[in-house]
């Protein structure tokens, strides 16, 4: 070897390398390559933008990977990108300023990921962006100024979406905008204001929407028919009617204005005025009719502050309970109150709105106060059984609906064991009746009669027991004897048996009801 060549070899490892040439591996990530500007990561089950991106690259690819979240500043040494394409992730959102550092960025792909919502900060710091996609998300909405940040916007892809609302204002700021694609999302309707900003529009794609072809589209028709066929290809001019049913399947250009028509809203709420007790929860329903079917919103009346204690005192529609701004819904709007305050009390409206007017119905909250709440509880008498804790309700409160739900069920059980031990104890009752009814014999077997025809009463000392002749216990009257004897009793008299009738049974048979009656006489 020349001794020259170690130290020309050391020189040109010395060296950086020459334009145009790959990057040394050092400076590439792990499993990427690495060429020229561009890197390519595609495919490798990242769930990560890769560290160690070198910050000249302007062309980076991210696909067919498990990114789920572009973390803050992952981005941020990566000032020189110009094409950034992530489609087929895991893209739930996009945090504001995630592409603040991308000033320079042309070329936006996103299709392909779980995007649900886009926030108005997503996109802040692509000024200079000129496509972006956002094709096969997930996105329903687009609220107002979603776009405003990227005014140099030339396309929008939103194919394959489910979109289904688009605001006044989502696509403001797009006074470059030459494409927008709204295919096959759900999209019923569009207003005139959505497209307004859309100076520079030159292709539009609207079909394989179920279209709802009332009064609100009507400007669409017309539009079309004037100067919009410009912006519509063939293809793209077959916009095909979903409802309602008497038009389905038809072209919004073959049906005549007068056909596209709309029913304005009529609301029900009942009752229209409500008294809830402290800290009970209320359901009120809105019920509104209409078509298309109205978008049902529920919003608190305000009122001077003067009215309210200065504790309870809040603005228009901040209510506990109650949403910023209104809770909407579509045919049947519910109003939720949950742990009632005096707050809550007050007028609210509930309000109807469609594209062939809007209707409103005033509602009254009553906060029902009670007398223990209202004065100071006197000191509880002093008693040995359970004292009750039950709030005492103000005059006009004691109807059992004004009860809370709990004191209503113990009162209803409270009813139904006093009735069940009535009924017990009539059952005793008659079944004793009966057990003595079929235990006591015949009236004439069980009564004893006696006919006493003396001067006086007789006693047990006047009486003597003999048997007749057929072997029966009788009792005769002694008269010879005392009417109050403290000696024994004499012996009877044999010959008065006979003359002075008989009596029944032996002396025991006093106590109990003898077979036979006998006469008695004195």
């Amino acid at each position: 070897m020349a001794p020259g060549v170690p130290a020309l070899l050391l020189l040109l490892l010395l060296l950086p390398p020459p334009p145009g040439l790959p990057p040394r591996a050092a400076g590439c990530p792990a499993a990427c390559r690495c060429y020229s500007a561009t890197v390519e990561c595609g495919a490798l089950r990242l769930r990560a933008v890769p560290p160690g991106i070198p910050p000249g690259t302007q062309t980076l690819f991210l696909q067919d990977n498990s990114i789920a979240r572009l973390e803050s500043g992952a981005l941020a040494p990566l000032a020189n990108l110009r094409h950034l394409y992530l489609p087929n992730n895991s893209l739930r959102n996009l945090e504001p300023d995630t592409f603040r550092a991308q000033s320079r960025l042309l070329e936006l792909a996103l299709t392909g990921n779980r995007l649900r919502g886009l926030r108005g900060g997503s996109f802040a710091g692509l000024a200079q962006l000129r496509v972006l996609y956002l094709a096969g998300n997930q996105l329903a909405r687009l609220l107002d100024f979603t776009f405003r940040h990227l005014p140099r916007l030339q396309e929008l892809h939103l194919q394959e979406n489910s979109i289904e609302l688009l605001e006044d204002e989502a696509l403001a700021g797009l006074s470059s905008l030459a494409l927008l694609d709204l295919r096959r999302n759900q999209l019923g309707t569009i207003s005139r204001e959505a497209l307004l900003p859309l100076a520079s529009l030159q292709v539009l794609r609207l079909t394989e929407n179920p279209w709802r072809c009332d009064c609100a589209l009507h400007w669409l028709g017309t539009w079309i028919k004037e100067g919009g066929q410009r912006l519509l290809s063939s293809r793209d001019k077959k916009i095909v009617c979903a409802e309602p049913p008497r038009l389905a399947l038809q072209s919004l250009l073959d049906v005549s204005g007068s056909s596209l028509i709309c029913i304005p809203p009529s609301v029900h709420v009942d009752p229209l005025e409500i008294t809830a007790n402290l800290g009970e929860d209320l359901r009120v329903a809105c019920q509104a009719s209409g078509y298309p079917q109205p978008l049902v919103t529920w919003r608190k009346v305000s009122q001077p502050r003067e009215r309210w204690p200065q504790a309870q005192a809040q603005a228009e529609s901040e209510a506990p309970g109650l949403g910023g701004h209104g809770a909407p819904d579509t045919g049947s709007g519910m109003l939720f109150l949950t742990n009632i305050t005096l707050a809550h009390a007050g007028k609210y409206e509930c309000e109807a709105s469609n594209a062939g007017g809007a209707a409103r119905v005033p509602f009254q909250l009553l906060v029902n106060l009670s007398q223990q709440q209202r004065l100071p509880a006197p000191p509880p008498p002093p008693a040995a059984g359970p004292v009750s804790h039950e709030p005492l309700y103000e005059a006009g409160s004691m109807a059992f609906r004004a009860l809370s739900l709990a004191t209503q069920t113990a009162i209803a059980a409270g009813i139904a064991l006093l009735a069940l031990t009535a009924l017990l104890l009539a059952a005793m009752i008659c079944r004793r009746r009966r057990k003595r009814k079929k235990a006591a014999g015949p009236p004439a077997e069980s009564v004893l009669f006696v006919n006493d025809y003396s001067d006086g009463p007789c006693t047990f000392a006047q009486l003597e027991e003999l048997r007749d002749e057929r072997g029966h216990e009788m009792f005769v009257i002694d008269r010879s004897k005392p009417l109050f004897t403290e000696g024994p009793v004499a012996e009877a008299l044999p010959d008065r048996a006979s003359t002075e009738g008989a009596a029944p049974g032996s002396a025991q048979g006093l106590l109990f009801p003898p077979p036979v009656a006998y006469e008695i006489h004195c």
